[in-house]
C-alpha cells in the first residue's frame, strides 16, 4: 500500500480537488448546449468507403511516422530502418531515400513549402534536411542539427522554412531559428513527456499533448500557455486542430478520442471504438471538419462522425499498430504508417 499522506499534503490535495470542482462548475456555465443537441438537425453521414489507393513499400522495419507536404502530393515517412523516404503519393514512387545517423526516429515532418524535412527521436536531436540540395553522396543535404535536448525528440512542426517548433521528452517545447541554428525561445511545457503537437499557423497557435494527461494551447509568438484542458485518464498520444481553429481532437492510451472546444474551454465529446480494446495512437480531422480519424493498436483507423459522435467504420489493411496519420491539405488523401513496415494512402 502507498504511504499515508502527511496532514499538510492531505490538506493540499483537498484544496486542489476543491479548485478542480470549482473549475468544473465554471465550465458548466459556458456549456449552454450539448454537442448532440446542437447537431441533432444535421443529416447523418453516409458510410465512408475509403480504400487503399497506394501501398508504399520500401521500409524494412517499423514505420513510426508520416507527414504530407503542403502540395498534398509528397509525403515523408520515418522508420526504425534508419531511413526517411520522400514519396510521390500519386505514383507510389520513391523520390528520395535519406539515411539517418540514428535509426531511432520517432517523428518526421515536411515543411509546408516542401523544401525541407525534419526528423528526430532517441538521438535527442532535431535534424533538418534540404530536399532540393544533395551532398556529395547524392542524398539530401543536412542544413541543421539542433542539439541540446535532455530527452528524446517526440514531435516537431515547421512554422516556416526558417523556423521550427519542437516538443521533447524533457517536457520542453522549443522554437528554433534554423538559419542561425539558435533557440529563439524555450519553455517547460508539461510535467511529463511532450508526445504530440498540432499547429494552426494562421492563428499563431500550437496545441500539445503529454504523458501528464493534459493538453495545452500556446501562443507560438510568445510561447505562453493560454489554456489547459483536462479529461483524459492516460497519456495523450496525439492532438490535431479542427480545420476551423476553434476546436481540436485528441487520441489517448485511455482508449478514447475526444473533442475539445477552445471557446468554451472544455471537452465537448468522447469517442469510443465499438470494442475499446486498444489504445488510440494518432488522430486527425478531415478538411470538411466532419470526420474524425484515429489510428489504433488494433491495426485499423477508426472513423467517427465528429458532429454526431457515431462510429462510421474502419480503414482496414495494415497488419500492425498504426503509428502515424496525415490528412492532405487538399482533403483528398489520407496517409497512414504502421509497425507492419508499410505506408498506405487512402482515398
Amino acid at each position: 500500500m502507498p504511504p499515508k499522506d502527511d496532514p499538510e499534503t492531505a490538506a493540499l490535495k483537498q484544496e486542489l480537488q476543491a479548485l478542480i470542482e470549482q473549475c468544473k462548475g465554471l465550465q458548466k456555465g459556458f456549456s449552454d448546449i450539448t454537442l448532440e443537441a446542437a447537431t441533432s438537425s444535421a443529416e447523418d453521414l453516409p458510410r465512408i468507403k475509403a480504400t487503399t489507393r497506394r501501398m508504399l513499400k520500401g521500409h524494412i522495419n517499423k514505420v513510426t511516422s508520416c507527414h504530407y507536404s503542403g502540395d498534398s502530393r509528397h509525403l515523408v515517412s520515418g522508420s526504425l530502418d534508419g531511413k526517411l523516404i520522400v514519396w510521390d503519393t500519386w505514383t507510389g514512387n520513391k523520390i528520395q531515400v535519406i539515411p539517418l545517423r540514428s535509426a531511432w526516429v520517432m517523428c518526421s515532418v515536411f515543411a509546408p513549402s516542401g523544401n525541407y524535412v525534419a526528423c528526430g527521436g532517441m538521438d535527442n536531436m532535431c535534424t533538418v534536411y534540404d530536399v532540393n540540395n544533395r551532398d556529395s553522396s547524392g542524398t539530401a543535404k543536412i542544413t541543421r542539427e539542433l542539439a541540446g535536448y535532455e530527452g528524446f525528440l517526440s514531435t516537431c512542426r515547421f512554422l516556416e522554412d526558417s523556423k521550427i517548433v519542437t516538443g521533447s521528452g524533457d517536457m520542453m517545447i522549443t522554437v528554433w531559428d534554423l538559419e542561425a541554428g539558435k533557440k529563439l525561445d524555450q519553455t517547460p511545457a508539461h510535467v511529463g513527456d511532450v508526445c504530440s503537437m498540432s499547429l494552426k499557423a494562421e492563428l499563431n497557435l500550437i496545441v500539445t499533448g503529454s504523458v501528464d494527461r493534459c493538453i495545452k494551447l500556446w501562443d507560438v509568438r510568445t510561447l505562453k500557455c493560454v489554456q489547459t484542458f483536462f479529461g483524459h485518464e492516460a497519456d495523450v498520444n496525439s492532438v490535431c486542430f479542427h480545420p476551423s481553429g476553434q476546436a481540436f481532437v485528441s487520441a489517448s492510451e485511455d482508449k478514447t478520442a475526444r473533442l475539445f472546444d477552445i471557446r468554451s474551454d472544455q471537452q465537448v465529446f468522447v469517442y469510443r471504438p465499438p470494442t475499446a480494446n486498444s489504445s488510440l495512437t494518432c488522430c486527425s480531422v478531415s478538411q470538411s471538419g466532419r470526420i474524425l480519424l484515429a489510428g489504433s493498436d488494433d491495426s485499423t483507423v477508426h472513423l467517427w462522425d465528429l458532429l454526431k459522435g457515431e462510429h462510421n467504420g474502419n480503414l482496414q489493411g495494415h497488419e500492425n499498430r498504426i503509428t502515424g496519420l496525415s490528412v492532405a491539405d487538399s482533403g483528398i488523401g489520407v496517409a497512414t504508417s504502421s509497425w507492419d513496415n508499410a505506408v498506405r494512402v487512402w482515398g
